[in-house]
Formats: structure tokens, C-alpha cells, sequence
């Protein structure tokens, strides 16, 4: 079993943020998963970071409140 798999079967934690959308590598560098945005980056264009299931690639994809973000065994809800 994959780290993506294992990860969309815990049940996800919520992230409370300020305002929506947030960039999605800003989301895991303020979630803690990654001490700086260039290791998020990284993460996410190498397709270890899911939205809502999918894999995502676009370091400056806005995620709304409601999106499950899944990367590093994790799985986040985001609320405002």
C-alpha cells in the first residue's frame, strides 16, 4: 500500500484558515507537513499531494473550504 493510499483511509483532521482560497503549497507549509513552501513544492510537483482524491500538481492551486488534502500520511480538511 502506497503513502496515498494509507492516507486517504485515515479519517482527515481539519485546518482552520483565515480566508479562502489558499494556495495549496501554503496550505502544507502552514499545516506543518513541510518546514518551507520550496519542500511543499517539491511534494506536490512530484505528485505525492492529493485534492479530494486526485493527485495535484499545480503548486499555486487554490483549495476552497471543504477539500480533503492528502500528502505525508495526513489527511486535512480545510475550514474557514
Amino acid at each position: 500500500m502506497s503513502k496515498a493510499q494509507s492516507a486517504q483511509e485515515t479519517a482527515p483532521e481539519d485546518i482552520q484558515i483565515r480566508a479562502e482560497p489558499i494556495e495549496l503549497s501554503r496550505l502544507l507549509k502552514f499545516a506543518g507537513l513541510f518546514e518551507s513552501g520550496g519542500e511543499a513544492k517539491h511534494a506536490i510537483q512530484n505528485g505525492e499531494v492529493t485534492v479530494n482524491g486526485v493527485v495535484e500538481t499545480a503548486v499555486r492551486k487554490q483549495i476552497p473550504a471543504g477539500a480533503v488534502v492528502a500528502c505525508a500520511g495526513r489527511r486535512l480538511r480545510v475550514r474557514v
